[in-house]
């Protein structure tokens, strides 16, 4: 296990990553935080807003993006089960507890955390819970939001995002991450694919 900031582990270290633990399918477990753009003082500079798309591309890289406290505790000892690479990604500031201790965490498993058919929200990370909430706001709207916490984005649960897309019709990602190579890049790529 290993731990830094997520810009400094994704663009200082990537190449190290890529070659040494990627190439070489290493039992190294990278934990980072201040993922996203959360990071209160410490300003652009140390906003990890491209290290899933810049993980994800690195070979056998498994990449988790707990929600909250009890998701990060058991995010931690399913990495220490995984032989092999893990990019473990944590923000800076507390989150609102939406998990408990017997919610499923499974990798590669997503978790439906509000059953809806109008919209699918697919979230990771600290926007699980803002998720959450603008489903509450958009039931008092009459629209039915079904929430997916998405722990895991490699590798994707591309069952459950093509199963949401099929009942919903509209799938939003929300994450702590540019557009680009993320989350919504990935639900993208699997709903692409498919239809």
């Amino acid at each position: 296990f290993t731990t830094t900031f997520a810009v400094f582990a994704t663009s200082l270290a990537n190449q190290s990553i890529r070659v040494s633990v990627g190439y070489n399918k290493a039992n190294v477990k990278i934990v980072t935080s201040h993922g996203g753009v959360c990071v209160g003082a410490d300003g652009a500079t140390h906003q990890g807003i491209e290290d899933v798309a810049l993980m994800r591309l690195i070979p056998g890289m498994t990449v988790l993006v707990p929600c909250d406290a009890n998701e990060v505790y058991k995010a931690t000892m399913a990495a220490a089960e995984i032989d092999g690479p893990v990019y473990l990604r944590l923000g800076r500031i507390p989150t609102t507890v939406v998990t408990g201790e017997d919610t499923d965490f499974t990798v590669g498993k997503a978790v439906v955390l509000r059953e809806g058919s109008d919209v699918a929200i697919i979230a990771m990370g600290a926007m699980v819970p803002t998720a959450l909430q603008a489903a509450e706001k958009l039931a008092e709207e009459g629209i039915q939001a079904k929430v997916i916490n998405m722990h895991t984005v490699k590798p994707l649960d591309e069952q459950t995002v093509i199963q949401a897309a099929k009942e919903c019709g509209c799938l939003v990602t929300a994450e702590e991450h540019t557009i680009i190579g993320g989350l919504g890049s990935a639900c993208a790529e699997v709903v692409v694919r498919e239809y």
